[in-house]
């Protein structure tokens, strides 16, 4: 939850109480950052709306911009260059900075609002001057305590384009995030196959939970491989569904809602050729049969899915 609060140097601020969606960045020793003679630190990498990201952070402020006693932050496309000419990807982006006395995130993003367009001459977008490094560092405004910092971030993309075709994106406001729960029961006799959950609907759409008991690929022989599936993909016709999910083995000997410990979550987009994304090793066998981990109890197991689709891009 979210609360708005004012606009300042060309971008909004809030706090919320959720940490980002999609990749925070963890600094141990921000004092390092500041004294060393490199300029910039990337952040690794993270997969956000089907493309790369990486974070770029300026501790004493991006020369090249002459910036000076402010903390620059951008948003970098990893592989912009590969991206075919004339391709363009718009992109809604926020930061988030741990308040570590309030206990929450301050979340900053362009004032209006306005989607940021990367193509492959137009690798990153960000703010020059994201906050002063003596507020980042002042401990009474809780971002560097003990010199520890989170920076973090989230990325939505809202339109590609190609040069000579198109595409549309509807995004759905207020998308709803649906459950669905499934018990597998009779679980020692499914043997190698893989076995599919019955449909459930999902932001009008229809899908399965996919599960190999034995492990598939990666996962063959030592894991189970959890997967969500589009059931109707076919019917897509060159068009994409995005959505966000997660896949949950549940805990059934301790009933609590913490207790739901194996959990993956993505976002991505599903298509006529991609139609299901999960994990190769969501658990290991031996993790799930050993007693008194309650992923297996009296040989059943309940997975659970839960979705959110938050636009469909068609074809033009």
């Amino acid at each position: 939850m979210a609360c708005y609060l004012f606009q300042q140097n060309g971008f909004s601020t809030s706090f919320s109480d959720s940490p980002p969606t999609h990749y925070a960045l963890k600094i141990r020793s921000f004092s390092v950052l500041t004294k060393t003679s490199a300029d910039e630190y990337e952040s690794g990498e993270f997969e956000a709306g089907g493309y790369k990201w990486k974070l770029v952070l300026y501790p004493n402020g991006n020369k090249k911009k002459n910036v000076e006693d402010h903390i620059s932050v951008y948003l970098e496309m990893v592989g912009a260059d590969s991206l075919q000419t004339g391709y363009e990807v718009y992109v809604d982006f926020r930061f988030f900075l741990l308040d570590q006395n309030k206990g929450m995130f301050l979340v900053l993003q362009d004032a209006n609002k306005k989607e940021k367009c990367f193509h492959e001459m137009m690798r990153y977008s960000g703010f020059d001057k994201l906050i002063t490094l003596t507020s980042f560092t002042n401990p009474s405004n809780g971002y560097v305590i003990d010199d520890n910092c989170v920076i973090g971030a989230e990325v939505f993309v809202c339109k590609e384009r190609r040069a000579g075709k198109g595409e549309s994106i509807s995004k759905i406001k207020d998308a709803v995030k649906c459950k669905h729960v499934w018990k597998v029961e009779n679980f020692s006799n499914l043997g190698t196959d893989s076995c599919k959950s019955e449909p459930f609907t999902a932001g009008g759409r229809k899908w399965k939970i996919h599960l190999y008991p034995k492990g598939n690929d990666l996962g063959k022989g030592t894991h189970i491989s959890l997967y969500l599936e589009l059931d109707d993909a076919k019917k897509l016709a060159g068009s994409k569904v995005f959505a966000e999910f997660s896949l949950s083995i549940v805990d059934q000997m301790h009933a609590r809602q913490e207790s739901i410990i194996v959990n993956d979550g993505f976002s991505t987009w599903f298509s006529t050729s991609n139609p299901e994304w999960g994990r190769h090793k969501f658990i290991s066998l031996a993790t799930l049969n050993q007693a008194g981990n309650g992923f297996l109890v009296k040989d059943t197991c309940i997975v659970e899915a839960t979705v959110t689709v938050h636009g469909i891009l068609t074809a033009l």
